[in-house]
C-alpha cells in the first residue's frame, strides 16, 4: 500500500508554510481544529511580527489574539504560544529542540505536533497520527486502535523507520484528496484492490471521480484510467 501511495503521490510535503523549526511549531499549534489553508493565510503577518521565541514570550496578548483569531480557539492558542516562547527561552536558549522527549514537554506540543516538527524541520523520521491518518489505517485494518499513540507505535512496527515521515504525508494526502471521511472515492482509488473497506464510498469510477480533490486530481484520475 505504501508503494502504491508513493506512485499516487510522488511529491508529498508538509502543507503548512514555514521557513524554520519555530515557525513550523507555531503553525502546527495553530492548525488544531483549523485547516492548513486557513493557517497559511494567517501566518505571514504573524511570522513577520514574531520572529523569535523571545518575541512570543514578550507578546502583547491582545495583539497576538487578533492576529491568530481566524484559526479559532485563539485565546487558548495565544496562551500556548506565549508559554511556548517563555519555555524555549528559559530552557532551550530560544531554540526549538530536535528530539521528541523535549518537544512534548513544551506548551501546546503533543506527539502529533512533535512528529510534524521532527519530520519536516529536522528530517528526523516521525509518524503523524492526525484524524486522516487514524481513519485510513483503521479502514485498511492495519489497526483497530483509536488511541493515536498506540496507532503510531503499531504502524511504526509495520513500516521502515526511514519511511515514517513520507508515509505520514502520503496517508494524509490520500485522506484529504481521495479517502474522505463520509464519501471516499473508492471507484478511483489506487488502493482499491487491496483495501478491505472498498465499497465504503461510490465504486463507480465516474461517480467517484467527482469526489477527488486537490492539485493531483488529473494524475490520480489518469492512474484510474480516466
Amino acid at each position: 500500500m505504501n508503494r502504491a501511495l508513493a506512485v499516487a503521490f510522488p511529491h508529498v510535503y508538509c502543507e503548512l508554510d514555514f521557513t524554520n523549526p519555530l515557525e513550523l511549531t507555531v503553525a502546527t499549534i495553530l492548525s488544531a481544529q483549523c485547516t492548513d489553508k486557513r493557517v497559511n493565510l494567517t501566518t505571514p503577518a504573524l511570522f513577520k511580527r514574531y520572529r523569535t521565541a523571545l518575541d512570543y514570550a514578550q507578546a502583547d496578548r491582545t495583539e497576538l489574539e487578533e492576529l491568530i483569531r481566524p484559526t479559532g480557539f485563539y485565546r487558548n492558542k495565544t496562551n500556548s504560544l506565549i508559554n511556548l516562547g517563555q519555555e524555549l527561552e528559559a530552557r532551550f536558549d530560544g531554540e526549538v529542540p530536535d528530539n521528541l522527549a523535549d518537544l512534548v514537554t513544551l506548551p501546546g506540543v503533543g506527539r502529533k505536533t512533535a512528529n510534524v516538527v521532527l519530520g519536516n524541520a529536522f528530517d528526523i523520521p516521525g509518524i503523524t497520527v492526525d484524524t486522516h491518518f487514524g481513519r485510513l489505517v483503521r479502514r485498511w485494518r492495519w489497526t483497530a486502535e483509536e488511541d493515536p499513540v498506540k496507532v503510531e507505535h503499531i504502524v511504526g512496527e509495520l513500516i521502515e523507520r526511514r519511511e515514517w515521515t513520507l508515509l505520514s504525508h502520503r496517508v494524509i494526502f490520500h485522506g484529504r484528496r481521495v479517502c474522505h471521511a463520509r464519501r471516499p472515492a473508492c471507484g478511483v482509488c489506487v488502493l482499491a484492490k487491496d483495501c478491505p473497506s472498498f465499497g465504503a464510498g461510490p465504486t463507480d469510477p465516474v461517480t467517484a471521480a467527482a469526489l477527488v480533490k486537490g492539485p493531483e486530481t488529473e494524475h490520480l484520475l489518469a492512474l484510474a484510467g480516466l
